[in-house]
């Protein structure tokens, strides 16, 4: 008995909203959003439509564009390392 009266309460942790979210958070409330509203007038199932192959291509030349110049100093910084080692070896 006198281990039940010695355990020590959990201290219930206070949130405070200053207002900032990472996600947007305006269907949680269990409205639709306006955009969910849209969406499910076209596709009442809420699946999305498969990307067609020009979408597809767009979204991974843009993907290769973004990633073209960190790719090349990442090259150049492994050359240098190489040669380098090579020179001293």
């Amino acid at each position: 008995m006198g281990n039940k009266d010695n355990k020590k309460k959990k201290e219930k942790i206070v949130y405070i909203d200053d207002g900032s979210t990472i996600a947007d958070m305006s269907s949680i409330s269990g409205k639709k959003s306006e955009k969910k509203a849209e969406q499910s007038k076209f596709n009442p199932n809420g699946i999305r439509p498969r990307a067609t192959f020009k979408e597809q291509w767009k979204t991974y030349t843009d993907a290769v564009k973004m990633m073209f110049l960190p790719m090349l100093a990442v090259l150049g910084i492994i050359a240098l390392a190489y040669l380098l080692v090579f020179l001293l070896l």
